[in-house]
């Protein structure tokens, strides 16, 4: 066993790819709505994912004040699309301000205001390079369903707040929630179809990546 990361070594970490005003201005927004955005460690994670897959489109679940959005943007293809759904409409208001701000034209983020669920069986099956998942902990494991079935071979599905304040790891927290996400942990580690990894950057990023076979040419 390696020696457990220190509080500075995470902090560290994450700070490791600063935010820029635009972001902080993002932060502030969240802040004033009471909405809890990805970390910059995470937020860098996600650029990164976004980078290596060339991704042109992108499904956002919570799109809060845009931080995770900003972050997605930042990686993607420069004629990449965000469809980002959040079910308050006055968040994805400020969350266009923030791109706005950014520079980011108004045809690369497509905002929907509504229910995930109600939302996403309406997108096109394997178009997607990624999806991203900071909404309702509740619905995680229908989000995996629905992902599973928007991404493309070799795409990549995560999950923000994996290790959800801790609470994960300890079996003795049964909340709702937890055991929600503690599920959702075993089914992707269990899945056939997905290669995947915990990020412990933020409060846990759970990510997964679409396995291709020659079953998905039948």
């Amino acid at each position: 066993m390696t020696t457990p990361i220190t509080p500075a070594s995470w902090s560290h970490a994450e700070a490791f790819v600063p935010e820029d005003d635009v972001l902080a201005a993002a932060r502030a927004r969240a802040e004033e709505v009471g909405v809890v955005p990805i970390s910059p460690g995470g937020g860098a994670s996600l650029r990164f994912l976004a980078s290596v897959l060339e991704a042109r489109a992108v499904v956002e679940i919570g799109t809060g004040t845009g931080v995770s959005g900003l972050w997605l943007l930042r990686g993607m293809r420069g004629d990449g699309v965000l469809t980002t759904v959040d079910i308050e409409a006055e968040h994805q208001r400020l969350a266009r301000q923030s791109f706005s701000e950014a520079g980011v034209a108004s045809q690369r983020a497509r905002t929907i205001s509504g229910s995930a669920l109600d939302v996403l069986p309406r997108l096109t099956d394997g178009h997607y390079d990624l999806v991203f998942c900071d909404g309702d902990k509740r619905e995680y494991s229908a989000y995996l369903a629905e992902a599973l079935r928007l991404l493309r071979p070799g795409g990549v599905v995560a999950f923000d707040n994996a290790l959800w304040h801790d609470r994960v790891a300890d079996p003795a927290q049964r909340d709702e929630e937890t055991v929600a996400i503690r599920e959702l942990g075993r089914t992707v580690a269990a899945h056939d179809g997905l290669l995947s990894v915990l990020l412990p950057v933020g409060d846990g990023l759970l990510c997964a990546k679409k396995v291709w076979s020659p079953d998905d040419e039948d």
